[in-house]
């Protein structure tokens, strides 16, 4: 094992060993589902920067693969939505936390009439040699866990959850990232990389990882304001701005023209006729925005029409529109 993962893993036993309430800030609220109770410990060891749990995602009984499990929290909110043996499955490389996160689900079985503790199968594994039998889930997510890789283990870990998802199976993460150059000094510091901050590549970067390791179809659903390495305090000369962005790989094929990656955008057609239509499969109605991937916006922009609208990306997609 590297260095800087010998450092995450004593990173991580301490904080299950103790609870570290301190270690992430979370940029999303902790979703309260109908007759579901987060034990308060689960709470306190949400190590995580944003949210994987996405009801969209998780219908008919999905397999569910979460990695990097910490105290249980979102395994327990995967298993809400399926409620059979081993429907949830959890894989982390620290003993320490594999322990604490099957004491807090037995908890949660007590506080949860409906939980049954078989819902969820806890193994140890890495994120870069997964436990898991090929094309075997239907959603698998990581929370500010990939975020701690170098990019060639992060390359690993990508195709590690491409290999065990299902043909248009769905990767959810949660990472930060950030558009400044990070200093060296800072990237190859280890407890700061175990911690979530120095690892953050820019969104770009990040997309063109997860697109590289197959996923023909990829939703940016939230981008926040996530922390701020200010010199003085980290040993940096400028202010780094780090977001939390939350995103969706889908295995897809991947198009003969490149994947389609959607962050918000909108085109709006305001012509004299009813209806534009590309020729392409993208019917835009009068006045009314449809939802495009960026490839599409960019192919719409190129038509040079002065009766289209193309919006800038929100960095927030929440499904519908077309590619």
């Amino acid at each position: 094992m590297s260095n800087y993962l010998d450092t995450t893993v004593n990173v991580y036993r301490d904080a299950a060993l103790k609870p570290d309430v301190g270690l992430c800030c979370t940029t999303t609220p902790i979703w309260q589902f109908p007759g579901l109770k987060i034990p308060r410990i689960m709470q306190e060891m949400n190590y995580g920067c944003g949210s994987t749990v996405h009801f969209r995602d998780l219908v008919n009984d999905p397999n569910i693969l979460y990695v990097g499990v910490g105290g249980g929290m979102e395994v327990l909110q995967f298993s809400y939505f399926s409620r059979k043996k081993d429907g949830v499955i959890g894989v982390d490389v620290v003993d320490e936390m594999i322990q604490a996160c099957n004491e807090n689900l037995e908890i949660a079985e007590k506080e949860n009439g409906w939980f049954d503790k078989s819902f969820v199968s806890i193994r140890k594994g890495s994120a870069l040699d997964l436990p898991i039998e090929d094309s075997s889930i239907d959603v698998a997510a990581q929370n500010c866990l990939f975020n701690i890789f170098t990019k060639e283990d992060l390359t690993l870990a990508l195709k590690e959850m491409y290999r065990v998802l299902k043909p248009h199976g769905r990767l959810v993460l949660s990472d930060p990232v950030t558009d400044q150059p990070m200093p060296e000094a800072l990237r190859n510091d280890n407890r700061l990389r175990a911690l979530c901050l120095s690892g953050s590549l820019s969104l770009n970067v990040y997309l063109q990882m997860i697109t590289d390791a197959g996923f023909g179809t990829v939703e940016i659903r939230a981008k926040r304001p996530y922390r701020i390495l200010a010199p003085g305090h980290y040993e940096t000369t400028e202010m780094i701005f780090l977001e939390s962005v939350e995103v969706c790989a889908i295995k897809d094929p991947m198009p003969s023209d490149g994947p389609c990656i959607f962050t918000g955008k909108a085109a709006i057609y305001y012509g004299s006729e009813e209806f534009f239509d590309d020729k392409k499969g993208h019917v835009l109605m009068q006045n009314q925005p449809l939802s495009v991937c960026d490839k599409t916006a960019s192919a719409i922009k190129e038509l040079g029409r002065s009766d289209i609208f193309i919006s800038d990306s929100t960095y927030f997609y929440d499904g519908g529109g077309c590619c």
